[in-house]
């Protein structure tokens, strides 16, 4: 019976739909986090009878015929890169930004890794990194004994020197974006990597046209809104339970279609 197989990609589906939302939930504390999102598209169609088929010598054709679907199918899993909310730490190194763009980082291998998040330290020789140690592009140190770290929403990095009365500039952050966010490969750690379907990146300082701002001491939140992807999950658990009820009621069909013969 066809309502067996079809019930049962209609209950993969939805399992895959409470794996997203899942870590939706999960990550709802993770800064910079984008929330998921499953997209379903329907399976191929069995033509019983195509639709424009003609019925007699006079012209006269099918207005509809008859389709009989197989069932849905995961046709992809994309990311909705809104906003997050800005979320203050007056931590010195922290930088949310406002607005698109990406904090470029340089992995082990020497690849470039981008991230929106911006809890940074210092290591042990005053460069900024991320808290995996991993350095920020372009690379910021900071002078031994500096006083103060100042880091303008443009991106411009100033210290404060001893004996010095003014500020000095020793570096200027800037941003990536790209012309699909949606194709950046995750990695983990908050980190993506760059694929074909983003395209290349566009660097420049924040502030530029189309580029987003810094705020210093702030991070962005996760954009997950809890009440939402409760509202989902439990709409993907009564789909999940009304597909596994198909998948009963066609199995009481076919033991009653068995008993008869």
């Amino acid at each position: 019976m066809r309502s067996l197989s079809i019930a049962s990609t209609g209950m993969l589906a939805q399992q895959t739909n409470v794996d997203v939302i899942s870590n939706n939930i999960a990550n709802m504390n993770t800064t910079g986090f984008k929330r998921q999102r499953a997209e379903f598209q329907d399976l191929l169609y069995q033509q019983a009878s195509r639709p424009g088929a003609a019925t007699s010598a006079d012209g006269t054709r099918v207005p509809s015929g008859i389709q009989i679907g197989s069932g849905v199918r995961t046709g992809g899993i994309y990311r909705i890169t809104e906003q997050g909310a800005m979320t203050n730490t007056g931590n010195t190194y922290d930088l949310a930004i406002d607005g698109p763009g990406y904090f470029q980082v340089t992995m082990p291998g020497g690849d470039t890794a981008y991230t929106r998040a911006g809890s940074f330290q210092l290591s042990d020789q005053g460069e900024l990194v991320t808290s995996e140690g991993y350095l920020i592009q372009p690379g910021i140190t900071v002078p031994e004994g500096a006083l103060d770290v100042a880091i303008s929403k443009t991106g411009e990095v100033q210290v404060k020197i001893a004996g010095q009365p003014q500020m000095q500039t020793v570096g200027q952050l800037e941003l990536a974006t790209f012309i699909n966010e949606a194709g950046l490969e995750a990695i983990g750690s908050n980190l993506f990597l760059e694929t074909d379907a983003s395209g290349q990146p566009n660097v420049a300082a924040p502030g530029d046209p189309a580029f987003g701002t810094l705020s210093q001491g702030f991070v962005e939140a996760s954009n997950v809104n809890p009440v939402s992807e409760i509202t989902a999950l439990i709409t993907a658990q009564r789909a999940y339970e009304m597909n596994s009820r198909v998948l009963k009621t066609a199995d009481e069909m076919l033991a009653t279609s068995t008993q008869i013969s």
